[in-house]
């Protein structure tokens, strides 16, 4: 290979390398004719949508399971978000509850509930019409434990984020740049991550977790969890709020116990994501 060719050839790897991640994204997308995408209305998934809009025009369908681990106040600002970006949006049910194993509570709890969730929106998109199914995966998901990646494998899932190599914070960068309301929104997760391993999950549990949460979020907390050990609510609160939380622990320690926990605590560390996969 003539010296040229190599110099031609080290330049494309770096400025492949160094292509804008959004462009990369788009670039991808435009491989598909139309996609169902799952719908959080958390930051991953918002973007996603808003990039696929553009790309994909009226070929997307947004699709958002509802049930007993996914809050009402999650459910509606899905709903408003779909509808401020005029993609056509469908609400269907998926109580993990009734997934065989999911209850249990094991570590293959995630894979149990990507499988059931995604066999069904595969059927929606079959139903309707549309080529691919994406989710809103992003780079950072692929260094911490998550099972559910093995059942979005087998079902041939699409990830367009981590195929740009997409991270957090680089969607969160491009979400306020695009003007998306979720930029700063914090982080949330199902209610059933509340639970340490092999604590069985029940109805009542999840409620009285979300009844919990939805008073500190009241109360103008902003990346929080209540955790529950038993009749334990070990509440996460970020650093920068933990001063506040302190100050008012009379209150939380109301609040908990009036959801149905006997006992409360407030965890030093703080809050961080997958926090019950540290016993693994």
């Amino acid at each position: 290979m003539k010296s040229c060719d190599l110099i031609t050839n080290f330049l494309y790897v770096i400025y492949a390398a160094n292509m804008d991640k959004l462009k990369k994204l788009q670039d991808f997308l435009r491989k598909f004719n139309s996609a169902v995408i799952a719908f959080s209305g958390g930051v991953d998934s918002v973007f996603l949508a808003a990039v696929a809009r553009d790309v994909l025009g009226d070929n997307v369908l947004l699709v958002t399971a509802s049930s007993g681990t996914y809050p009402a106040s999650e459910m509606k600002e899905a709903v408003e978000l779909a509808g401020l970006m005029a993609l056509k949006h469908r609400v269907f049910v998926s109580e993990e509850l009734e997934i065989p194993g999911f209850s249990d509570n094991s570590p293959q709890r995630c894979y149990y509930c990507k499988r059931e969730l995604f066999l069904k929106i595969g059927q929606i998109a079959s139903e309707e019409g549309y080529s691919e199914v994406f989710d809103g995966s992003n780079a950072d998901d692929l260094n911490d434990y998550r099972p559910g990646r093995k059942a979005l494998a087998e079902l041939g899932i699409v990830s367009p984020l981590c195929e740009a190599g997409l991270t957090k914070e680089e969607i969160r960068k491009y979400s306020a740049e695009m003007g998306l309301r979720t930029a700063s929104k914090p982080s949330f997760a199902c209610l059933a991550s509340r639970f340490p391993y092999g604590e069985k999950i029940t109805a009542d549990k999840l409620s009285r977790v979300g009844t919990a949460e939805d008073a500190l979020r009241r109360l103008g907390f902003r990346q929080f969890r209540v955790r529950s050990h038993g009749d334990l609510a070990r509440i996460e609160v970020e650093s920068s709020e933990m001063d506040s939380a302190w100050k008012i622990r009379t209150e939380l320690e109301k609040i908990c116990r009036e959801a149905g926990f006997t006992y409360v605590s407030l965890d030093l560390h703080g809050y961080r994501t997958g926090a019950m996969n540290e016993v693994l």
